[in-house]
């Protein structure tokens, strides 16, 4: 992980960076890590020293000053700038609670400007560690905690079942605020959780349930594992090592074979540390999300990656589903359903997606890698559509075939991981000139890929029409002809009944 780190405590010298260059790693990361593992100690302590304890107030000041004590372990005097924007919060909610829709727009704009003004200041060519690490999951906090603080003022009625489950009908505290903003295990990294979430916890609702401690444990031994896989992998495949004549010399089955392996290790980064900290929180038994299908306690509600659907998926979309889930809940929530009254889904999903690349920063590549998502997840869709169409309605007869749903496997799971590489080029690089070199040493064979496409869907749609014009044509043809024999048939019957009462008047006129 390349990080710029900033001087911490004592000018970026003791233990910890003397830890750092032993294990060869910066000394922001070794701090980030640290104060992830910092969160099985604090679960332990609470569950012992402060959970039987009666008076809230002693729980909110536990977690505000363990929250805090870390923060100023990894940034120093930088950390006033969460302390500042939490007050700032609660100021606007105290100040503007009687205007909800001037409470939202002030709060949500002071917030993200805040954000975006700290990366414009920030921001190098790297992936930096600094104190914009943590602000960007405070950002959404705050912003999601001021929406459920409106939702509290308006009638029931007329909120969604998300909105019930997360609106507060009274205000909390200041000091109830900073304890939930720098939840222990949480305020870092993520995940995202309401504030009902929080005072749930803090009321008992999840103490009568069993099991935390182990599925936590067993939790922080898969962020162990991922993060040791990252680790190995990053020496095998470095990110510099893509920007080199080695790579770009290599076979191109290989450079691609490479690139996929590479974006896999890459999500390991985060995975390890969702990871890690989700099994912190579960030790705390704050993650209680319900009974599971076979009746035992699930404690997955704070889960920010879904593995199972990660390892096994074979689409971008299974990745999307699988990576990030909280952050992506956090915007449907907030972003993508509340902009319901456009009646327009693709918008809305645009939208949503263009939030998630600003929320992230200014480099490029951010803003590459959600068209690219946007892109793909459309494509993957029409294709599926396409084939069940095109394909498994004619000829059901192969696809349902043992070699042919093994080749399919195979075929689908080679798609799923060389091009999540090549998906996750941008995010990594960062600037136009960096990701842009990685895609030339592949040929860019993505956006052959997407073009491609493109083109066969149009040719396919083309011809489906021609094909239904021909078949309208031939319905025409064939529904004409007993039509007109009917017709004559009919006439023939009518002028028959119709002249026989004049041959009987003629009849009888003789």
């Amino acid at each position: 992980m390349s990080t710029t780190a900033e001087p911490i405590g004592g000018g970026g010298s003791g233990l910890v960076a003397g830890l750092a260059e032993k294990v060869g790693a910066p000394e922001a990361a070794m701090r980030l890590l640290l104060t992830l593992l910092a969160g099985y100690p604090i679960a332990f302590l609470y569950r012992f020293l402060i959970q039987h304890q009666s008076k809230k107030a002693v729980h909110h000041i536990f977690f505000a000053l363990c929250g805090l004590m870390l923060c100023f372990f990894n940034y120093g005097i930088n950390t006033y700038h969460s302390l500042l924007c939490i007050w700032m919060t609660f100021l606007f909610v105290k100040l503007l609670h009687s205007s909800p829709t001037k409470l939202v727009a002030v709060n949500f704009i002071f917030h993200m400007g805040y954000l975006l003004i700290g990366y414009y200041f920030t921001e190098s060519n790297e992936y930096d560690i600094l104190w914009t690490t943590p602000h960007c999951v405070l950002t959404l906090r705050m912003i999601g905690f001021v929406f459920d603080v409106t939702d509290g003022l308006k009638a029931k009625e007329k909120l969604s079942k998300d909105q019930l489950e997360c609106c507060l009908e009274k205000t909390p505290s200041l000091l109830e605020l900073l304890a939930y903003a720098y939840f222990p295990g949480s305020f870092l990294v993520g995940p995202q959780f309401p504030y009902r979430r929080y005072q749930r916890y803090i009321d008992g609702e999840f103490s009568q349930y069993k099991g935390f401690v182990q599925t936590g444990v067993l939790r922080f031994l898969m962020g162990v594992t991922y993060l040791a896989v990252r680790q190995v992998g990053a020496m095998m495949l470095p990110d510099n090592y893509f920007l080199t004549d080695s790579y770009r010399n290599q076979p191109f089955i290989w450079r691609l074979i490479y690139l996929g392996l590479w974006g896999k290790f890459s999500l390991y980064k985060y995975i390890s540390c969702w990871l890690l900290t989700e099994g912190a929180l579960m030790c705390l038994g704050f993650t209680y999300n319900g009974k599971s299908a076979d009746g035992s306690d699930d404690w997955y509600g704070c889960s920010n990656v879904k593995l199972y659907l990660l390892e096994t998926g074979n689409t971008m979309e299974h990745y999307v589903k699988s990576f990030n889930v909280n952050t992506n809940h956090w915007v449907a929530s907030y972003v993508y359903k509340r902009l319901k009254f456009l009646n327009n889904r693709t918008i809305s999903y645009g939208a949503a997606l263009s939030f998630l690349a600003v929320w992230h920063g200014f480099h490029s590549g951010y803003y590459m890698s959600f068209f690219l998502e946007y892109l793909i997840v459309t494509t993957e869709k029409q294709i599926e559509d396409t084939y069940q169409k095109a394909i498994v309605s004619k000829y059901s007869n192969i696809v349902n075939t043992t070699p042919f749903k093994l080749l399919k496997i195979i075929a689908l799971k080679s798609y799923n991981i060389i091009y999540m590489g090549w998906c996750l080029t941008p995010f990594i690089f960062l600037s136009f000139d960096r990701w842009l070199e990685v895609f030339r040493a592949v040929n860019y064979f993505g956006f052959i890929y997407l073009a491609s496409w493109f083109i066969l869907l149009q040719i396919y749609k083309r011809q489906r029409a021609l094909n239904r014009n021909k078949e309208r044509v031939a319905s025409r043809a064939t529904d004409l002809s007993p039509t007109v024999g009917e017709s004559q048939s009919n006439e023939r019957g009518s002028n028959a009944t119709d002249l026989s009462p004049n041959l009987q008047d003629n009849k009888k006129e003789n």
